[in-house]
């Protein structure tokens, strides 16, 4: 679903009854979003819900809890 300015997407998704939903097979292309992957779901009661990329985890997690290298 292309219609907007390059690189934004917009896609709908349907709610079941038991809560789950389906990620439409384009942006599960896009995204390379496969069975059994894991998604994070990014919540705030006023923006939202957001997926972020999975690729995107890493860097997500460094920049949330700092660059620190593990002491083990």
């Amino acid at each position: 679903m292309k219609n907007g300015p390059a690189g934004k997407y917009a896609f709908t998704a349907t709610v079941g009854e038991k809560g789950q939903i389906v990620i439409p097979k384009q942006a599960r292309e896009l995204y390379d979003i496969k069975p059994g992957d894991t998604l994070l779901l990014l919540c705030d009661e006023v923006l939202g819900i957001a997926i972020p990329p999975k690729k995107s985890f890493s860097n997500m997690f460094a920049t949330v809890f700092g660059q620190e290298e593990s002491e083990e």
